[in-house]
């Protein structure tokens, strides 16, 4: 996992124009593990929405599988543990 100042030193604003702020780095990197980055924006509103622990943990599950679709184990693994509960 990179530092903020180590994704800061990277920026492109001509190349990176969406990524400002932490959890949107957050969610390009599960996408690139994911190897899913047609669907990046999804990964950003997750980690955006979902606490960092459940989607590490997911994330740590799917890296030591050998799943050929990562995407749906990861997000299988997120239901399993409960991220998409209804708060009531």
């Amino acid at each position: 996992m990179q530092s903020v100042r180590d994704i800061l030193k990277k920026f492109d604003p001509l190349k990176d124009r969406y990524i400002s702020r932490e959890f949107q780095a957050f969610g390009v990197h599960l996408a690139q593990k994911l190897q899913d980055e047609g669907r990046k924006s999804l990964y950003i509103r997750l980690a955006k929405t979902i606490h960092r622990t459940v989607l590490e943990e997911a994330l740590r599950y799917v890296i030591d599988s050998r799943a050929r679709n990562k995407a749906a184990l990861f997000m299988w693994k997120l239901k399993e543990l409960g991220a998409f509960k209804k708060k009531s």
